[in-house]
């Protein structure tokens, strides 16, 4: 199923071994029919796997596990410096089921679009389960920490007031599928090892496609929108590969000057359809970027767990002899000085044109706030690095002049 490179099989990467392929095998002669896209059936997730799905655990959330500290956190899910770690571990690994349906609820969609609960938690579970906790970065929590923050920005005041039960259920369905079933590695991996997904997409938007697909075939796996027309369900699906496929890193310049002009020209109506959904595009390329923005506790994980995920792929490459792709070489990339690029060129001037269109709100202005504290922070660990200290990925002390947990922000 998988191609192969250089005569090295893509399993290295943990797709599948023999034994799964049994698996697979013996669902097939089961003859398990499913109602599937064909995407569903090509990636390598749940079918190939071997597993049947299963109501998730968290099915009996609003009953004895959504109680106690986890209840309290959720009290407090609009705030900036909520504690998506945390609340993951207090949820059994199940933040971002419990987060979903908690937020349905905030916004009354399940009694809006008339939702079977039942086939929401196999929606969310499904959606839950396809990524891979193996990775450091792109999983489930990562998918629950943008969902979070794609709630505070929905609730932003030069925004909130304007949107539609279906931008809501879009940005929230958007931000909680953007990475499904991601393998850990980027978009040049997957083109130079000749990867299945690369030529599918022929190599524009690879991963973004494929999690977009993947989503659609789980929305239809699930029945979730099965009562609703077609034509309505056909729309939602377009529009969240719309959302999805806006946080392609490669269209980054894209956006930002279509956005930097709507500003400069003051233009934006936030009343007409096709401007909400592309400021919707815009916060959900935020949510995906925003762990500068988070108090230094915070951030900082995030920061060595992407890094991790990037030194595990250069690792990969130098193993089978391939060429090292940027940032993703131990020896020579810390995880200070991978920061400050990032921050530089990618979220600073993002966030920058995002505290414009706000106008700007006190939760922009702290996330601006945190931005220039963390880059500053990452600065005096890079200072500080010696070569040494790059091989050991970054476990360098903290700084002095520490970012603190802050105040709760609405």
């Amino acid at each position: 199923y998988f191609s192969c490179f250089t005569g090295i099989r893509l399993d290295v990467i943990g797709y599948y071994s023999s034994a799964q392929q049994g698996e697979v095998e013996t669902v097939t002669r089961r003859k398990v029919k499913r109602l599937l896209s064909f995407q569903r059936y090509c990636h390598a997730s749940r079918l190939l796997r071997g597993l049947v799905p299963h109501t998730p655990r968290s099915l009996h959330l609003l009953d004895d596990d959504y109680l106690g500290q986890a209840a309290h956190m959720l009290s407090k899910v609009g705030t900036w410096n909520f504690d998506i770690f945390l609340f993951d571990r207090l949820t059994n690994g199940n933040s971002l089921v419990t987060l979903m349906c908690h937020l349905f609820n905030v916004y009354d969609l399940i009694h809006h679009f008339q939702l079977d609960m039942v086939k929401l938690n196999r929606f969310l579970g499904m959606v839950q389960e396809d990524y891979h906790s193996q990775n450091p970065y792109h999983n489930a929590v990562h998918a629950a920490d943008v969902t979070q923050a794609m709630y505070c920005y929905l609730k932003e005041p030069k925004l909130a007031e304007h949107l539609s039960p279906l931008d809501v259920f879009l940005g929230l369905m958007a931000a909680a599928a953007h990475d499904v079933d991601h393998p850990g590695v980027n978009q040049p991996f997957l083109i130079k090892t000749r990867h299945h997904l690369a030529s599918l997409y022929q190599n524009t938007s690879v991963l973004e496609s494929h999690h977009w697909r993947s989503t659609v075939g789980m929305l239809r796996e699930s029945g979730l929108l099965s009562h609703l027309p077609a034509d309505m369900s056909r729309d939602i699906e377009q529009r969240l590969g719309s959302l999805i496929l806006a946080t392609d890193i490669n269209r980054q310049n894209e956006f930002l000057m279509t956005f930097r002009e709507h500003l400069d020209n003051q233009d934006l109506d936030l009343q007409l359809a096709s401007h909400r959904h592309f400021i919707l595009q815009i916060a959900l390329k935020c949510a995906d970027i925003c762990n500068p923005c988070r108090v230094w506790e915070l951030s900082r994980q995030w920061s060595e767990r992407v890094c991790e995920e990037f030194y595990r792929q250069g690792d990969l490459e130098k193993k089978f002899d391939l060429e090292i792709s940027p940032l993703c070489n131990q020896q020579s990339d810390s995880v200070p000085a991978i920061q400050i690029g990032f921050i530089s060129y990618i979220v600073e001037p993002l966030f920058e044109e995002w505290h414009r269109f706000t106008e700007p709100s006190l939760l922009s202005q702290t996330m601006l706030d945190h931005l220039h504290k963390n880059k500053a922070n990452w600065s005096s660990l890079r200072c500080a690095h010696t070569p040494s200290d790059v091989q050991s990925r970054s476990q360098a002390e903290e700084p002095e002049g520490e970012v603190g947990e802050g105040s709760d922000i609405p």
